[in-house]
């Protein structure tokens, strides 16, 4: 309608009426196609889940980063300097 209002010609007013019927069809289309909204779904569920995972992703690198502040134990053999 936003372009009726500028314009004026009935051009205008017939290229805004068929916006306006484009985006109710689109609407009607994705309202009553249930594999659209099944698939917007599943989409939906990979994305929650895939957020709970980088958060334990995360809490391992914060535990790695613990860890590796600790001091470590030396393994092996120890030379001893007096020889």
């Amino acid at each position: 309608m936003q372009l009726s209002n500028v314009l004026k010609s009935k051009q205008a007013i017939e290229v805004s009426i068929k916006i306006i019927d484009v985006f109710v069809q689109l609407r009607t289309m994705v309202l009553s196609n249930t594999e659209i909204r099944l698939e917007v779904e599943k989409i939906k569920k990979k994305v929650d889940n895939q957020d709970k995972n980088i958060e334990v992703i995360f809490r391992y690198f914060d535990e790695l980063l613990e860890q590796k502040a600790q001091p470590r134990n030396q393994i092996g053999y120890k030379i001893s300097k007096e020889q």
